[in-house]
């Protein structure tokens, strides 16, 4: 161990913050650390988000692309699976939007769509915003009906 080795504990010493503009004799006076002049060293002033100093900014840089339709109409999937799994845990016969509501398994104001994935045991009447052909074809092969119902 030697003098030029000794440091204070990791946490020890904390950095004073910088008091600025407290006068001439802090050296932190004057222009309070700002520079001189321009838009930096006025009050008030706050860069606009995006702004990178002249250089054009990123999200202009960026081209434009894709497009949204506002005709698309969204649908929460429902697989047969799942839906055979709410038929045995609730013993039920016919499956509508209020019982998926119910369970948990979309939202008041979703549209719901069945899917095909996994299979059916049981008859059951199921009635949707909309079926999967997959899906129609499992519930009537089993003697089910698939009624499309209209939002």
């Amino acid at each position: 161990m030697k003098l030029n080795n000794l440091k204070p504990a990791e946490g020890s010493v904390k950095k004073e913050k910088k008091r600025i503009g407290r006068g001439e004799g802090s050296g932190k006076g004057g222009t309070s650390t700002k520079g001189h002049k321009g838009a930096q060293s006025r009050a008030g002033y706050s860069q606009k988000r995006g702004h990178e100093g002249g250089q054009m900014p990123l999200q202009r840089r960026i081209p434009k692309f894709g497009f949204k339709n506002i005709s698309r109409i969204e649908y929460n999937g429902i697989n047969l699976d799942t839906l055979q799994g709410l038929i045995e845990s609730k013993k039920l016969n016919a499956v509508d939007t209020a019982t998926l509501i119910e369970s948990g398994l979309v939202s008041k104001n979703d549209r719901v769509k069945i899917l095909g994935r996994g299979e059916l045991k049981a008859k059951v009447d199921v009635k949707a915003h909309a079926f999967s052909a997959s899906a129609k074809a499992a519930i009537e092969a089993k003697g089910g009906v698939a009624t499309v119902i209209q939002k």
